[in-house]
């Protein structure tokens, strides 16, 4: 396993929904011991404190539902400054904060791709597809837009230019089960491949993770990895404001990252929606610290038991 200096960038983003309570979810992932997880694997770790958003103002152009415009641009201008920056250095994980976050994370890492003459891959472990745009988004959420921002969709008016837009056929996303009909007619329209839960009841998880994997590597793309608490099932990580039942087994979930640590391709992590309001004891926190260790090279045998009574 190659030794990495992981970036811990703090995003305490709560501006892309109107459930409070994300702000504290990069406090509580060090708290839950993420620093010392990942050093414990032998990589170094460099804190970078929590980010502040760039002051901005929303144009009147953005429909008026939207909820908190100026403060979600501001979070992504400064979001992916920090993701461009970080990338000179080693691998930055992105501590959320809600998932709008990902605007400017994604935005910001597809930057620095461009520059180093790689293709940004983006892997989605969601039980949402995050492809409206403001104009299409019922709820005015803007954590239900980065895919469709970083992909080049028109509408994020007042938001920083997507200089280098995601291509489609570069997206993958897992876990999908909860998906509204304008977004779902887009999406199957578009070439972003998609896994939704009952082709991984049938299936499995590591073929489709596998086949996209292997498209990575073939091309010597760059990979971003988003992982959503809502990707996980609520039983074992409730601190979410948008559960939706029949998520991934904890098995599947500690699957999936050690099938990405295998492939050596991450560049870039998110770790997002952990709302700690709604958790029990750290419960959700120590879920996606195990789950981080995963992707970073710990074994099965290696993973501490832990007891959440």
């Amino acid at each position: 396993m190659t030794r990495q200096t992981c970036i811990l960038i703090g995003a305490p983003v709560d501006s892309g929904k109107k459930r409070r309570g994300c702000l504290m979810g990069p406090d509580s992932f060090r708290v839950a011991g993420l620093e010392q997880a990942i050093t414990d694997l032998g990589h170094s770790v460099k804190d970078m404190g929590n980010l502040e958003p760039t002051p901005s103002d929303a144009p009147g152009s953005l429909p008026d539902h939207v909820h908190e415009a100026s403060e979600t641009i501001g979070w992504t201008k400064s979001l992916a400054k920090a993701g461009e920056d970080a990338l000179e250095v080693g691998l930055p994980i992105f501590l959320g904060g809600d998932h709008s976050l990902s605007l400017g994370s994604v935005a910001g890492v597809a930057n620095h791709a461009a520059k180093a003459g790689r293709p940004q891959f983006v892997l989605w472990l969601d039980a949402h597809s995050d492809y409206h745009t403001p104009q299409s988004t019922a709820s005015g959420n803007l954590h239900g837009t980065p895919l469709g921002y970083v992909t080049g969709r028109e509408g994020f008016y007042g938001f920083p230019e997507v200089l280098n837009p995601v291509p489609q056929e570069n997206i993958c996303i897992l876990g999908l089960r909860s998906v509204d009909r304008p977004e779902r007619e887009v999406l199957q329209q578009s070439s972003i491949q998609y896994h939704d839960m009952r082709v991984i009841d049938e299936g499995g998880i590591a073929r489709p993770l596998a086949a996209f994997l292997g498209h990575v590597a073939k091309e010597g793309g760059a990979l971003h990895v988003s992982l959503d608490v809502d990707f996980l099932d609520p039983s074992f990580a409730p601190a979410v404001g948008t559960t939706v039942p029949g998520g991934a087994t904890m098995r599947e979930a500690h699957l999936v990252m050690e099938m990405i640590c295998d492939s050596g391709l991450m560049t870039s992590l998110d770790l997002v929606e952990l709302n700690p309001f709604l958790d029990e004891r750290g419960r959700t926190a120590q879920v996606m610290v195990d789950l981080t260790a995963s992707a970073l090279g710990r074994r099965v045998f290696d993973r501490p038991t832990r007891a959440y009574t």
